[in-house]
């Protein structure tokens, strides 16, 4: 079983590139996004948690995302494997992360980070706004805040990564074609 981690700013390609990687890797994709609308739309106690952070532009805590999760990863426990998008988002749900994987003997092969400069970022998440209907995609406020957010709380996941050696790097800018040829190269070595 192969489990990736999927990783980068918002507007950095992880919903794109995910959808690739799981069509050719035949992964079972856990997106935090999926999960929030699932319990938003079925008005899960969950979700109308997950609802207030959402609509402030924070992240959603913790002990909530990690509940989430952990539902889904006992479902999926003979599959090929997994891509998380959008988790772990801190370093107590990385470690909660390979809490979990730990009881059913399972690890994560490796994280890719999607690098992208914050100028493109918000120009995609502006972009993404106006086709998407997303009002949390139309507001450069918004936007920025959840940032800021990314580099003081998520981006310090990617060091906990790489003191496990598990850290892979690709550049998020160019061809979706390219960026996923570079994405397929990491993944086929870990699968080594």
């Amino acid at each position: 079983m192969i489990n990736i981690v999927l990783f980068g700013p918002p507007g950095a390609g992880k919903g794109t590139q995910s959808d690739k990687i799981i069509d050719k890797y035949n992964l079972t994709h856990i997106s935090t996004g999926d999960l929030f609308r699932k319990h938003l739309s079925e008005g899960t106690e969950l979700g109308k948690i997950a609802k207030k952070y959402m609509d402030e532009g924070n992240l959603v805590p913790d002990d909530v995302v990690i509940k989430m999760v952990e539902i889904i990863i006992s479902e999926c426990i003979d599959c090929p494997g997994v891509i998380f998008d959008g988790f772990p988002r801190t370093v107590n749900q990385a470690i909660a992360l390979d809490q979990m994987l730990e009881k059913f003997e399972e690890t994560i092969s490796g994280m890719i980070l999607l690098e992208v400069e914050e100028e493109e970022l918000i120009n995609r998440i502006l972009l993404r706004g106006k086709t998407s209907g997303r009002t949390d995609d139309q507001d450069l406020e918004k936007i920025n805040n959840r940032i800021e957010v990314y580099k003081e709380e998520t981006l310090p996941v990617a060091n906990y990564y790489k003191s496990q050696s598990k850290l892979n790097t690709v550049n998020g800018v160019g061809s979706i074609d390219n960026i996923f040829s570079d994405i397929c190269h990491v993944i086929d070595n870990l699968a080594e």
